[in-house]
C-alpha cells in the first residue's frame, strides 16, 4: 500500500506517494547483487585459510587445493615452525595474487559496465553481471589446472564489476527520498550476508578428509548467481533509465506504480529535466571532468579510496590469517571470522535504520572515530604482546581483549563506511554522469581492494604491528575530509542534489547558477 506524501528536508518540494510494497520488494530483489560480492569476500579469506591448515589432522580438503593449484605454497606452509616471526609466517605473493586477481577484472569490467547500464538499462547489465559469475563459479567449482582456476577468477571479476556498478544506482533511482539510505543499503546488507554464509561453508567443508571440499566452497558461489541472474530477469527497469533510453510514457507508468499514486507529475517533470541534460551530453567520462561536476568527482573517487584504507579487509580478507597470526588454534580462527561476520551482519542494520533519520555525515563522523580507537588499542595490545620480533603468543585476556575490539572495529564499519560508501556516491551524481561516476566508484574501490589484498601479509611483515597504526591514521585523515567536505544528502530527492553542492561552503563556487533553479535541479 502506498504511504502518504513526503517532502525531501530541506528541498521545499513535495511529491505525491510514498512507500509501496512493490518498490520495496524490487529493491530487495535487486540488492540480492550483493551477495555475489559478498560471497566471494568469504570465499576469497577462505582460499587464504588454507595456508593455515596444520598436518596433525591428516590431509584435509585444504591440502589438497593446496597441493593441486599452490604447491609451492604447500611446502612453505609445511615447513614452518613455532619460533618463526609470527608477521611473516603467512606471507605469500602468489596465493594473494589468485584471490586478488578478480578486482583487477573488476575494475575493467566497471568501465564496460557503465556503457552497458547507461545504453540498455540497470537491469540488463545486472542480469549480465549474474550470468558471468554464474559461470566463473562453475569454471573455478570444476577446474583440474591453474589456467581454469584463473579463467574461473576473472569472470567472477566481471561479474562482480557488473553487479556493483548497476546495483546501486538501481536502488537509489528507485526508491523514494526518505527512504532510499535504507533500502540502498540492502546491497551493503547482502554483501554482509554472502560474507557470513561463505564463513559457515568453508568451515564445514574444511572438515571434509576425502579432498573435494574446496570444490562445494567455490562451486557455491554459483547459488547466489543465480539468485541474481533469475531477480534481475524478473525486475523492471527504473524510470530514470526508461526515460534516459526514449520511453516517457513507460517511464511515467512506472514511476506512477513503484510510488502507488496516479499523481507523479512534480516527480516526472524533474526526470524530464535531468533527462533533458542527460542527452546534451555525448561524452560522460569527458563532461565529469568539467569543473561543475568537480564535487561528484572527488566525493566518488575518495568515498572508494578511503573504504579500502580504512583497514576492513585486513580483518574480513585474512581474519583466518589474523587471528591464526594472533595465536588462535584453528578452528577457533574460522569462528571468529564467523563471529566478525555475524557483527557485521547485525551492525548493518543499525545503518538501514539510522541513515534516513540521522544522516549520512553522523554516521561516517562517528564510525571513524569508533575505528580509530579501536585500531590504535588493537595496535598496543600486539605491540605488548609480540613486539618488533614477532615471537610470542596472546593470553586469554589479550586475545579476547583484541577480538573485542576487532569487533568493535567491525561494527563501526559496518554503519558507516560498509554501507554508506555505497550508497552515497550512487545518489550524488546527475542523470547524465551517473554511470560513469558510479563506474569510477567501483574501479577506484576495486583497484584498492586489488592493492590492499595483495600486499597486506607483505605489509605485516615489515610494519608488524605499525600496520593498524597505519590504517588507524587514514581513518583520522577520511574522518576529518567527511566533516569538512560531504554535505548531507538524506531525503534529498536525488535528481535535485545539485542544491547541495550549491549550498555547500566549499563546492558551491563549482556549481553555476543555472544549474540550480528555484527548488529544482538543472545540470544542463
Amino acid at each position: 500500500m502506498a504511504g502518504g506524501a513526503f517532502v525531501a528536508q530541506g528541498s521545499g518540494k513535495k511529491y505525491e506517494g510514498g512507500v509501496t510494497c512493490f518498490v520495496i520488494v524490487t529493491c530487495l530483489v535487486a540488492a540480492m547483487g550483493g551477495l555475489i560480492f559478498g560471497y566471494d569476500i568469504g570465499i576469497s579469506g577462505a582460499n587464504n585459510w588454507m595456508i593455515l591448515r596444520d598436518v596433525a589432522g591428516g590431509v584435509t580438503s585444504m591440502d589438497s587445493f593446496l597441493k593441486r593449484f599452490f604447491p609451492s605454497v604447500y611446502r612453505k606452509e609445511h615447513e614452518t615452525r613455532d619460533d618463526d616471526n609470527m608477521y611473516c609466517k603467512f606471507d605469500s605473493h602468489l596465493l594473494t595474487l589468485f584471490t586478488s586477481s578478480l578486482y583487477l577484472a573488476a575494475l575493467v569490467a566497471s568501465f564496460f559496465s557503465s556503457t552497458v547500464t547507461r545504453l540498455f538499462g540497470r537491469k540488463i547489465s545486472m542480469l549480465f553481471g549474474g550470468l558471468v559469475f554464474f559461470v566463473g563459479a562453475i569454471f573455478n567449482g570444476a577446474a583440474t589446472n591453474i589456467a581454469m582456476l584463473i579463467i574461473g577468477r576473472l569472470l567472477l571479476g566481471v561479474g562482480v564489476g557488473f553487479a556493483n556498478q548497476s546495483v546501486p544506482i538501481y536502488l537509489s533511482e528507485m526508491a523514494p527520498a526518505q527512504i532510499r539510505g535504507a533500502l540502498n543499503i540492502g546491497f551493503q546488507m547482502a554483501i554482509t550476508i554472502g560474507i557470513l554464509a561463505a564463513n559457515l561453508i568453508n568451515y564445514g567443508t574444511a572438515q571434509i578428509k576425502e579432498g573435494y571440499g574446496w570444490r562445494i566452497s567455490l562451486g557455491l558461489a554459483a547459488v547466489p548467481a543465480l539468485m541474481i541472474t533469475i531477480g534481475s530477469f524478473f525486475l523492471p527497469d527504473t524510470p530514470n533509465s526508461i526515460l534516459e533510453r526514449g520511453h516517457p510514457e513507460q517511464a511515467k507508468r512506472m514511476l506512477q506504480k513503484i510510488r502507488g499514486t496516479d499523481n507523479v507529475e512534480a516527480e516526472f517533470q524533474d526526470l524530464v529535466d535531468a533527462t533533458e541534460a542527460a542527452k546534451k551530453v555525448e561524452h560522460p567520462w569527458k563532461n565529469i571532468l568539467q569543473p561543475k561536476y568537480r564535487p561528484q568527482l572527488v566525493i566518488c573517487t575518495m568515498i572508494p579510496f578511503f573504504q579500502q584504507l580504512t583497514g576492513i579487509n585486513v580483518i574480513m580478507f585474512y581474519a583466518p590469517v589474523l587471528f591464526k597470526t594472533l595465536g588462535f588454534g584453528d578452528n577457533a580462527s574460522l569462528m571468529s571470522a564467523v563471529i566478525t561476520g555475524v557483527v557485521n551482519l547485525v551492525c548493518t542494520l543499525v545503518s538501514v535504520h539510522s541513515a534516513d533519520r540521522f544522516g549520512r555525515r553522523i554516521l561516517f563522523l562517528e564510525g571513524g572515530v569508533q575505528m580509530i580507537i579501536s585500531q590504535i588499542i588493537i595496535g598496543i595490545l600486539i605491540a605488548i604482546n609480540f613486539g618488533t620480533r614477532g615471537v610470542g603468543e596472546l593470553s586469554k585476556g589479550s586475545a579476547n581483549l583484541v577480538l573485542f575490539f576487532i569487533c568493535a572495529y567491525v561494527a563501526a564499519f559496518a554503519w558507516s563506511w560498509g554501507p554508506l560508501g555505497w550508497l552515497v556516491p550512487s545518489e550524488i551524481c546527475p542523470l547524465e554522469i551517473r554511470s560513469a561516476g558510479q563506474a569510477i566508484n567501483v574501479s577506484v574501490n576495486m583497484f584498492f581492494t586489488f592493492v590492499i589484498g595483495q600486499f597486506f601479509l607483505s605489509m605485516l611483515c615489515h610494519m608488524k604491528f605499525g600496520l593498524f597504526l597505519f590504517f588507524a591514521g587514514f581513518v583520522v585523515l577520511m574522518t576529518i575530509c567527511v566533516f569538512f567536505f560531504l554535505p548531507e544528502t538524506k531525503n534529498v530527492p536525488i535528481e535535485e542534489m545539485n542544491r547541495v553542492w550549491k549550498a555547500h561552503w566549499f563546492w558551491g563556487k563549482y556549481i553555476p547558477d543555472d544549474a540550480v533553479i528555484g527548488n529544482q535541479t538543472y545540470t544542463a
